[in-house]
Formats: structure tokens, sequence, C-alpha cells
């Protein structure tokens, strides 16, 4: 039989610039651990750590490379709470939801803060994200996420208008923004790289090229791969847009779809500096959004829209650089140098789920675009769990986690037909 191939990192900006890494052996033969983590994104990797800290002895099977889907894709954008804000998981779920998940809405981002310090990650880590308004709606939107977030103890939020806006980003679009000083922006791949590393120095193991093919329940739960198996008191489903069927009743309940991203060539320092004055990232507000920032070597990175599966780079060029240039159109004779697509996971409330299959399969999934901060908490509470305290990952357990209508054959035409649905009243203004 013919080994499968390698899946290598996707052509990106982030897999030219990463990090040395090592290349992990896949798995041979037999293996023994506390907790078997399905999953080397943020995720699984989060969990890892926690739990590596805490004593267990813990192996990672990743199917291709260490953040090789969303966590070494996406944006790099550190944006805190969730894609659903308390104010409505309150109208949903009631106030003693709002609060449980209110208490943990800006921890993520603080998580991944103390593991850059606490392991020396190389990661481009930088202060500031924006929350841009095209319209008066908008702004005032953004005034009263202010006053939400403030009741939940943020105290880094600053509002921003149009005459203050130039000295945030040098666009016309927006006629204000809201500045959240506790969010940032990473290299993301750099991020998962150097949690990979943290986990390792504890004793923790990787393997890469190690996709799961199946799992045996039970007392001690057995994960088969295509070179051998992991036995283990616990495991954790981190796969998120990635796990496909492996276990149906978490692929019914959530969506994988995509965003392209791309970058430019290297631009001039003072043009660079002149786009973005702060060095903050961006995030427009319309329900099909938009995002940019700096990388470390002076390229803008941009990306949004929201597909089902992957584009090809050029695509990528073709539906995402008209909308950098009307950002910003002083970049019309610069070269897109890197274009790319990743998945991430959608489920029908937009907020994540997380929760139990048995007594000790654990999983979390579905961070509907709030992935970077979420994630690292998440890792948090899975180990939390484990370990025996499971209160606040109850709190995200005891959330609904409702099935799309129609099943699998109708989750692509409703993402389709929501998407234009939004992008319209985006164009319109409402």
């Amino acid at each position: 039989m013919n080994a499968p191939a390698r899946q290598e990192h996707t052509r990106s900006y982030y897999a030219a610039s990463a990090n040395p890494a090592p290349e992990r052996p896949s798995l041979q033969g037999a293996l023994q651990v506390d907790v078997c983590v399905i999953g080397a994104g943020y995720t699984g990797l989060s969990a890892a750590l926690h739990l590596a800290e805490r004593g267990y002895q813990v192996a990672v099977l990743e199917a291709a490379r260490v953040g090789w889907g969303a966590s070494g894709r996406n944006g790099g954008q550190i944006v805190n709470s969730y894609s659903r804000d308390m104010d409505v998981i309150e109208r949903r779920h009631g106030k003693a939801a709002a609060e449980g998940l209110g208490a943990m809405a800006f921890e993520g981002g603080r998580i991944i803060r103390e593991r850059i310090e606490q392991y020396n990650i190389q990661c481009d880590l930088k202060n500031g994200n924006v929350f841009a308004a095209f319209t008066q709606k908008q702004l005032d939107e953004l005034a009263a996420k202010k006053r939400l977030w403030e009741r939940y103890g943020h105290t880094g939020l600053q509002l921003v208008d149009r005459e203050s806006m130039r000295g945030i980003v040098a666009s016309d679009q927006y006629v204000g923004a809201l500045l959240d000083n506790w969010g940032g922006h990473i290299h993301p791949l750099n991020l998962a790289l150097g949690e990979a590393a943290a986990l390792e120095s504890l004793g923790g193991r990787i393997f890469e090229q190690s996709a799961a093919l199946k799992i045996h329940p039970g007392g001690r739960v057995r994960v088969e791969t295509a070179g051998g198996e992991v036995g283990c008191r616990f495991l954790v489903m981190a796969g998120n847009a990635y796990l496909g069927d492996l276990l149906p009743a978490l692929a019914e309940k959530s969506l994988p779809c995509g965003t392209q991203v791309l970058t430019t060539e290297r631009l001039p320092e003072a043009l660079a500096k002149s786009l973005l004055p702060g060095d903050h990232c961006v995030e427009d507000c319309n329900f099909l959004l938009d995002y940019y920032r700096l990388t470390a070597d002076n390229r803008l990175l941009y990306g949004g829209g929201t597909v089902y599966g992957a584009r090809d780079p050029g695509e990528v060029e073709r539906l995402i650089r008209p909308k950098m240039l009307k950002t910003f159109p002083q970049l019309a004779d610069y070269k897109i140098e890197f274009g790319w697509t990743g998945n991430f996971s959608l489920t029908l409330s937009r907020l994540p789920q997380a929760g139990r299959i048995g007594d000790n399969v654990y999983y979390s999934q579905g961070c509907s675009g709030h992935g970077v901060t979420y994630t690292h908490l998440a890792g948090r509470l899975l180990a939390e769990a484990i370990d025996g305290d499971s209160r606040r990952f109850d709190r995200f357990a005891g959330l609904p986690h409702y099935s799309f209508p129609g099943g699998r054959a109708f989750r692509v035409p409703m993402l389709t037909m929501g998407a234009w649905w939004y992008g319209l009243r985006d164009r319109l203004g409402l």
C-alpha cells in the first residue's frame, strides 16, 4: 500500500515567513497516554499545553502540520468576545448565561499574551484592534458595544470620530471606529509553532501526518491512525472545520466555510506607516466584513468574504484586491505576492460549541470567526474540565447546539443564500 501523500502548509505569507520548526514524526505503533488530542491548531495546542502544565501525559495527532488549518491561515487579529455578544446571549439564553460567558469574554487575549511572555514566543505581537464604521448606524452600534463591554469589565476602549480616523487609517470610507486596546495582532502560524514547542518542552508529544481514522470509545478510548493507535483516558476533539466526519454527531452541527487573504509585496516604510499610523489591525462592521493590518515586514495583509471551500491564489487576488484598492487606492501600483484561503467552522447560533460525548470524549468547535481568542480560552476550559472542575466549561456545554436544518445537503445552499442576503444589506447600508 502506498503511503499517503504528505500535507504541507498552504502557500501563504505565513508559511513563507514562519520561524524554523522541526518536521514531527508520524505515529508508528501503539502509545498509551492520559489525554489524546486530535488537531494541532490553537484549540488542541492550548488544551494540550494547559494539561501538560497540570502534569498530564499528552499526545497530539495532526493530520498535516502544526497550524496547518485556520490557526496558521487566519487574519492574525486578536478580537475579544464572541461572534454573538453578551446582549444577544442574554436575549436568547438568559441573564445567567450572559454573565457566565461575559466573565470569560476577554480572557482568551490575556492567555495569548501570557503564552507569548512565558514561553518567549516570537510572533510579532502588536497591540490594538479597530472596529471601523461605514455609517452612523454602525457607529451607534459601536458605542453600544463599548457600554456593553464596559459592563463586563473592559476598560481599554475608545470611540474615534471621523476627524480622528485619519490617525487610525488612511482611508476616507469610515465615519468613526471603536479602538480596543486589549485587542491586537500576531503572526498566527508562528504563535502555533511556539505553542507546539512549549508543549514539547513539558514532555508533550506531537505526531504530524497522523490523521485520526477511527475512534473506539470506552473506559480507555482508542484512536486509530494509518501507522498506529493511541490509547487514552480522555480524548479531546479539536479539529474544528477540518474534523470531517470522524464524529458525525459533531459534523452535522457546524459548517466549514472559508475566507480569503492576500498580502502585498513589501511596501516602503513611509507608505506602510501612512496607511495605518497606529499599526493597529482593522475590521469593518459589515456582516461580510473585510479586515487588514500591516505585517512585521511592512506588507499590507487584507482579507474578507465568505466562501465554501478553497479558491486558487489567482481567484483570491481577483476577489480581494478590488476591496483592498477601494480602501487604499494608493496601493494600485503594488504587486500582490501571496493569496490563500482557509476554512473556519460556523455554527447556526454563531456561538461556539463545547461539550462531552460519553464520560471521556470532549470537544470544542464552531468559533464562527472569533477563533484566535476563543480557542485559547477553550483550551484552558477543556483542561479544567478534564482535571475535575467543569464549572466554566459547562457554561458553554449548557448552550443549545443546533443542527443545520435539512442536514448536510442544505448547509451550503443555506450559507450561500445567507451570504447573498447579508451582502445586500451591507451594500444598502442597512
